[in-house]
Parts: structure tokens; sequence; C-alpha cells
């Protein structure tokens, strides 16, 4: 089976690490307790609070190894010889909807660290993918899933 890369930040590698640090060091010894408290309430096939600790602990340790295999495929994002106006991952564009007339800012990342409610998209995103290599001051038109999308690009910065 051939692993899958997953590209991203030094910033989305550390808070990746904070999380696998969170589960170990937190949730995983607080479901191990929960388990505990349920077995000492008897038999074992009606309980449900043991069921649910189980269920738990099964979360939390897929959880764990998920971040884990990441973590050892991720691929760091260096931008070293691009050029500063041109949009790549880990640059925030900003940009101006020609359609909306209303400005935006989002962060170009890898897809293990996208969260559209804090401005970062996935370089797989459709936005991302028509942005990628073009250069501040360029208007795009940018297919995406609802149709066309145009675009004037304003600003690209490092990411923060």
């Amino acid at each position: 089976m051939v692993e899958k890369d997953f590209p991203m930040t030094i910033e989305g590698r550390a808070k990746l690490e904070e999380q696998i640090e969170e589960l170990k060091m937190v949730r995983r010894p607080e479901v191990v307790e929960r388990i505990k408290i349920a077995r000492a309430y008897g038999d074992l096939s009606e309980n449900s609070e043991y069921e649910s600790a189980k269920d738990e602990q099964a979360f939390v340790e897929g959880k764990i190894a998920e971040f884990e295999n990441m973590l050892l495929h991720a691929v760091i994002i260096d931008n070293e010889g691009i050029d500063k106006n041109e949009i790549s991952m880990g640059r925030t564009v900003k940009f101006l909807d020609l359609d909306l007339n209303e400005e935006e800012t989002v962060s170009i990342v890898g897809s293990a660290e996208a969260d559209p409610f804090e401005g970062k998209i996935s370089n797989e995103s459709a936005i991302a993918k028509g942005m990628i290599g073009h250069k501040v001051g360029e208007t795009l038109s940018i297919e995406i899933p609802g149709g066309q999308m145009n675009v004037k690009i304003l600003k690209v910065s490092a990411s923060k």
C-alpha cells in the first residue's frame, strides 16, 4: 500500500503534535479511568457506561494512530526560492471577489490542517488549485463546484 504524504506548515505540524500529546496525556488516562469505574458496576454485558467508555477508548486510540501516521508522512512546506508575490502552499492570500465585491483572506495549507472557519483552505480545494502559481495583481476566473468565481489577487504573504 502506498502511503499518502501530508503537506503541512511548521505551525500545522506543531499543532498536530500538541493534539497527540493531549490525546495521550489527558484523554487516554480519562478514558482508562472511566473504564475502571464502569467495571466496578458489575455485569459488563449490560453495562452501558462500560460500552460507552470502550467506544471512546477506540475513538481516542484511532485518532492517535491517525495523527501519528500524518506526522510520519508529513512534508513540511518550503517556499524557499519561490517569488514572494506568487501564491503557493503556506502563503496567505488577500483577494477581491469581483462577483460579490468583497475582500477575503485565506491561508493555503495542506488538507491535514485545513480549517475554513479559521480561513485555512486545503491546497486540494478548487479555490486554492485555481490560485496556486498566480501572482499579485492578476485577475482570475476559478472553476468552483457552484460555477465560476472571479477574483483579483491583492496581496500574498507568508502564512501566520
